[in-house]
This record gives structure tokens, sequence and C-alpha cells, in this order.
């Protein structure tokens, strides 16, 4: 059986080393992992996946929700789109019920914490490569109480770029941050904004906050 070929996306080498190694030291049975890219930006991930011919190059992509350039969501969208069979696995360091229902909707094959086992790591890349979708416990349960939930409640209401929008509020950046972050014009920001206080039933950016205390604080964005 053929060696399962990964790309690792994350922005800290130190991350990326001791991902190398882990898959190295244990991926003993077949089969074996080979890491054949890596990359420390979003745009870097896309353009390295294309260099390798998506799908016909790459087995596996790793990659961290919290990247340089352009995130991690924003390059899950895109490699969903260019490279559909192409297994992406989410990595992060926020819990499952943040954003694993999110990733997971919009493509990708499964979403690990970092904190997780080694041997789970393994397991997860093996599964994905092999076609499968890896759903820990906690993303279970992240998806149970979706699915459980009433429309119009929990962030996860927004579309995609409202919920980059809401965390950035909700972290407290201003709407010409937001704007210059994002690549948009304030005044498309500030519709942004508009809808998701309509959708979170909020009135303002304090209140926004709060909501985001309560139904799992939004993660700072990359």
């Amino acid at each position: 059986m053929n060696d399962i070929r990964v790309l690792i996306g994350d922005d800290h080498r130190i991350v990326r080393e001791g991902l190398k190694q882990m898959l190295g030291d244990l991926s003993n049975g077949l089969p074996s992992m080979t890491v054949r890219a890596e990359a420390q930006t979003g745009p870097e991930v896309l353009a390295a996946v294309q260099e390798l011919g998506g799908s016909e190059g790459l087995d596996v992509v790793l990659l961290d929700i919290a990247m340089p350039g352009r995130d991690g969501l924003d390059v899950l969208q895109a490699l969903h789109k260019d490279w559909p069979t192409l297994p992406v696995l989410m990595l992060s360091t926020y819990p499952e019920k943040q954003y694993a229902v999110r990733c997971i909707k919009l493509g990708a094959s499964g979403y690990l914490n970092k904190s997780a086992d080694a041997d789970d790591m393994v397991s997860a890349v093996r599964k994905v490569a092999a076609g499968g979708l890896y759903v820990s416990a906690g993303t279970a349960e992240a998806l149970a109480a979706a699915v459980g939930r009433n429309a119009g409640q929990g962030p996860e209401q927004l579309s995609h770029r409202e919920h980059q929008v809401y965390r950035l509020l909700s972290t407290g950046h201003s709407v010409s941050e937001i704007g210059a972050q994002l690549g948009l014009a304030p005044n498309t920001v500030s519709t942004y904004r508009a809808r998701i206080l309509e959708k979170t039933g909020t009135k303002n950016d304090v209140e926004l906050a709060l909501y985001a205390e309560r139904h799992g604080k939004a993660a700072p964005a990359a």
C-alpha cells in the first residue's frame, strides 16, 4: 500500500516539526505517512497544494485554523472548491464546540484539537485519507448540540463571512480594523455587523461580546 502523502499547514515551526515527528514515529503500520510539504501561511498552503497537483499529489492536508495571510476557514473553503476529493483535517487549540461544526459544514473531513493524543492524530489522518470522516467524542457532542439547537440560536446560524466579522467584533476590533484585516470596505463591514446584531438578538458590541462568552468565546482571528 502506498504511503499517505501529507501537507502540514501551521504558522508555528515547532508545531510542524512536532507533527512530522509524530507521524513518522507512530506510522509503523501500513500505510506509513510522508510529509510532502509544509506551509506557514494560508496562501502558502494553497500554492503548495496547487504545485503538488491537489489530490493527485496529496492524500491529506493538516490545516490549522489560525493561519496568517488567509485564515484556515477561508483556505478550507478554497480547497474544498478546487479539490473537493482532497481530505482536509482541521487542527486547532480551540474546543470542538467553537469550530468543529462550522469546519465540517465547510467541507472538512474532520476536526482535531492539537492537545489530542498522538495515537488519535495518526488514526484521524489514516481515516480521512481513506475517505472517511473523523469525528472525535467532542466533535460528536458539538454536532449533536447543533442538530438539537433551534434555528436562529447560536453563532452557527451566521454565514462564513458573518462569522469572521463576528469573532473580530466580539474580541474588540473596530469596523475599520476588521475591514483592513478581511479586505472589506468599512461600509460592508457595517452591513455585516448589522446582520450579526439582528441574528444574535444583540444591540451593540458590548452585548455581542457577552453573547460570544455565553456561546463559547469567539477565538481570535489569525
